[in-house]
């Protein structure tokens, strides 16, 4: 069951929501994404309703944060999980939406993800490990392992 993907999705829609309120909606949302996130909005409140949780969330998106709270996006997670052990039907309609949410997430032009310039977009998940006392990263400048025998000083031609 996909409950973390959820309440993203969640927090996602009550910032949207914000910004068409405030008159500032973006004319590039994929309208069969912001239908969807229409229909998992309307299925988690009208199973959770006034759940502290989910109300918290929505004090978080109204007071402008882009991302939901640590704190806040546990309370959620446990409270969807909750529901969807006691409720089997629910359990079905969320984890069907969510399937529908990722598809059309990862539709549309291209892969459904964009960066700006000299910016990395990744459109699956990514695993980047180091090992041994080595460095990792997708992008990465110089680096440095250990003491250098003739370290660069920083500025202009220095080292």
């Amino acid at each position: 069951m996909g409950v973390e993907i959820a309440v993203g999705y969640v927090f996602a829609w009550l910032v949207a929501k914000g910004r068409r309120v405030a008159g500032r909606a973006d004319a590039e949302i994929d309208r069969g994404l912001d239908s969807g996130m229409d229909r998992l909005h309307d299925l988690v409140s009208r199973k959770l309703g006034k759940d502290p949780a989910l109300e918290r969330a929505r004090e978080e998106a109204k007071t402008g944060q882009t991302e939901i709270s640590e704190r806040t996006r546990r309370r959620l997670v446990d409270s969807l999980t909750d529901a969807a052990e006691r409720d089997e039907a629910f359990a079905e309609d969320l984890d069907k939406l969510i399937a529908d949410l990722e598809t059309k997430a990862g539709s549309g032009s291209g892969s459904g993800v964009s960066a700006a310039s000299g910016g990395l977009a990744v459109g699956g998940r990514v695993d980047v490990r180091a090992e041994g006392g080595s460095a990792a990263a997708l992008r990465m400048g110089d680096v440095t392992l250990g003491s250098s025998p003739n370290p660069r000083q920083p500025g202009p031609n220095k080292g």
